[in-house]
């Protein structure tokens, strides 16, 4: 798991709090955090406790369409800085670039953003695959970036598709938002047409954007050296496995360090290469096997293996179970 505390309050979440009526401390309480942590300057929490906070929220607001009531909060003088240096950008391609790269700095999300001739792609993916979103901040994140794009064009901005696993983003409200249905699927995205995407933001300003810039690129390198290597080689694994990059080499490469000094920062911190990677696939292997329907085999290729042969031994080996006998166990 992800230890560091590595997400940064925002301010801004106080305009949303008092916005939306939210007693902040009460919210604060039932996450089991301080109480005065939005009102502190520089408050870091964990992964676990941003999912926590948000739990909070849910049932802070009880208001099943939370996430439409936080959209329709949103203003500019609420946005953290890495959002508000997006706001600058001079439209929504180079927007989700920029946020692609610092979003991590206030969020344990990950962005992949591909532009075509036709369409812009933005698809949503958690640092740690293996702890669960809670179902009000996934969709919170879907509509936070349909109101960036609106925000920033000042256009009523309607995404060509969006896709989520959660059923309730199937409800009417949400479809009247979007202006399209939410398409049930594994993964979260959002696909722009190509014209709304290079739709110029009216908020456009390349000085503020020069300013916010060195101080967001510092806060991820002071980032990146706080955290361990084992934690920097788990999170870098949980991002690369996916697409089959499993290897000391493809992992030290994306570190920017060598393979042998990858090796002996993990030896020094007590541990292995292959003790991580295969920590981290189990612990993605029963993440899917208790919260998705997926089989088998789609689940070993996630965790990167040429054949599913080779994660059922392994799986085997690492808990004594098969992967069918594991997943009745966990719904029992």
């Amino acid at each position: 798991m992800q230890t560091a505390k590595n997400f940064q309050i925002a301010p801004g979440w106080r305009i949303i709090l008092r916005d939306l009526g939210l007693n902040g401390s009460n919210i604060c309480r039932r996450a089991g955090l301080p109480e005065d942590l939005f009102s502190r300057d520089g408050a870091f929490i964990t992964t676990h406790e941003y999912f926590a906070l948000w739990r909070a929220f849910e049932q802070e607001a009880k208001d099943p369409f939370l996430p439409l009531q936080i959209g329709s909060a949103i203003t500019a003088e609420a946005f953290s800085p890495p959002v508000f240096a997006a706001l600058c950008s001079p439209n929504l391609n180079i927007a989700l670039a920029r946020l692609s790269r610092y979003k991590r700095l206030i969020c344990p999300m990950a962005l992949q953003v591909s532009v075509s001739d036709r369409s812009t792609i933005l698809e949503i993916r958690w640092l740690d695959a293996t702890q669960n979103p809670p179902a009000s901040l996934s969709a919170m994140e879907l509509v936070f970036f349909v109101q960036l794009a609106r925000l920033a064009t000042r256009e009523e901005i309607k995404p060509l598709s969006l896709s989520a696993p959660q059923p309730s983003l199937s409800a009417p409200p949400y479809t009247d938002y979007f202006g399209v249905p939410v398409r049930r699927d594994e993964t979260h995205s959002i696909t722009f047409s190509a014209r709304d995407a290079a739709r110029p933001f009216l908020t456009a300003n390349e000085g503020m954007w020069q300013f916010f810039e060195p101080s967001l690129r510092q806060r991820l390198s002071e980032l990146d050296e706080q955290a361990s290597t084992l934690e920097r080689v788990r999170a870098t694994l949980l991002e690369m496995l996916p697409s089959g990059e499993s290897s000391v080499g493809a992992v030290s490469r994306k570190l920017g360090i060598s393979s042998r000094t990858l090796q002996r920062r993990l030896s020094q911190e007590g541990g292995s290469f292959q003790g991580v990677l295969n920590q981290t696939r189990e612990d993605l292997a029963k993440h899917y096997l208790g919260n998705s329907t997926m089989s088998g085999a789609e689940i070993s290729f996630l965790l990167g293996y040429e054949d599913p042969s080779s994660f059922f031994r392994a799986f085997q080996q690492w808990t004594g179970q098969t992967p069918q006998r594991a997943r009745e166990t966990m719904r029992q």
